[in-house]
């Protein structure tokens, strides 16, 4: 049975299967709307819910009396009224699944490993800087990846992997991979990508949520946009900020980039910036509604950052931009919402 989305304050509706989730079915139509680790954990996606019922997977019906409702695994059990936070048009690159292979291996930190693919000769896969490719594992399981390289080379991929404890990819996959080892991949996805804006961007990342946050720098430099970035990285350690000399390289270069290491738990010998990243923000921009703002990684960053700056320092929800880093085991019944 075929229901219709009717998206609030823009006049738009577009239609969803009764099986299928509204986040999806607006990209099928050729909408985007903010969305993230589409498990029902990091909260990005929720939207207001005006009108109608849905099927809110793993957490039962919401109707309009509920009033909000995470589009990423709402099913419409009737026609509904939604009002997301974003909602806009995108023009979408058409999917590709590629078999692409590895081309090197790298490994900057105990428990990062870079992933570089190159597609076949004279195959490109367009993509937004920010946007990441899904590897399509031999048993049907998919794994996200961010892509860290620059738009313009879009005939290989640079994936940054975090090992996880116990993870079926890094665990078993990654340690058996090899230079010239075949990897399907299908690209592009993800709503994080760099908006048009005459506005200063704060870039926030956390471990490697470094990796979409380098391709969008990277693309800025080769379009050589002007446009003022500050990244602010966080990590535990220093040595979790895995590729430092280069944001700290581009701040060297560019008069418009500004790059501030964060650290949560510093040796004596650190002298920079301590504490959370999202922190460190707040200390520099007493007002947020003037800028815009990406955060990428872990979950809790994400959170924590989007709840303070837009209910303590003034940054519109439309001005926030997120892809927090959910773990493929983590799923909405398994892990409830909470505020960090």
């Amino acid at each position: 049975m075929t229901f219709s989305v009717t998206v609030a304050e823009h006049g738009v509706s577009f239609p969803c299967e009764s099986r299928e989730f509204v986040l999806d079915a607006a990209e099928r139509a050729g909408y985007t709307m903010p969305s993230s680790c589409r498990k029902g954990v990091c909260n990005t996606c929720e939207a207001g819910l005006l009108d109608g019922e849905v099927d809110q997977r793993g957490r039962g019906r919401r109707t309009a009396k509920e009033g909000a409702a995470l589009m990423c695994r709402s099913r419409p059990r009737s026609d509904v009224t939604i009002k997301p936070k974003r909602f806009e048009k995108i023009d979408i690159f058409r999917r590709k699944v590629i078999p692409a292979k590895v081309y090197r291996l790298a490994k900057p930190a105990h428990d990062v490993t870079i992933v570089t693919l190159r597609f076949p000769i004279g195959l490109r896969a367009p993509f937004k800087a920010g946007q990441y490719l899904q590897v399509l594992m031999e048993d049907g399981d998919r794994r996200n990846f961010s892509l860290a390289n620059p738009t313009r080379d879009n005939d290989a991929a640079e994936l940054h992997i975090r090992h996880v404890a116990g993870g079926k990819f890094t665990q078993e996959f990654l340690p058996k991979l090899a230079v010239g080892d075949p990897l399907r991949i299908e690209v592009p996805f993800g709503d994080f990508f760099l908006r048009e804006s005459e506005r200063p961007v704060v870039l926030l990342a956390s471990g490697t949520g470094f990796a979409p946050i380098k391709s969008i720098v990277e693309t800025a430099i080769h379009r050589r946009s002007t446009r003022p970035i500050h990244l602010y990285w966080g990590a535990r350690r220093r040595e979790d900020i895995y590729l430092e000399q280069l944001p700290t390289k581009w701040a060297a270069n560019l008069s418009w980039f500004e790059f501030t290491p964060v650290l949560s738990e510093p040796t004596a010998a650190w002298t920079g910036r301590t504490g959370l990243v999202h922190d460190a923000v707040l200390e520099d921009h007493q007002a947020l509604a003037g800028l815009d703002v990406y955060a990428c990684g872990n979950p809790m960053m994400v959170s924590a950052a989007q709840r303070d700056f837009t209910e303590t320092h003034g940054l519109p929800e439309a001005q926030f931009f997120a892809d927090a880093f959910v773990e493929s085991s983590a799923t909405a019944e398994l892990q409830p919402i909470e505020a960090p």
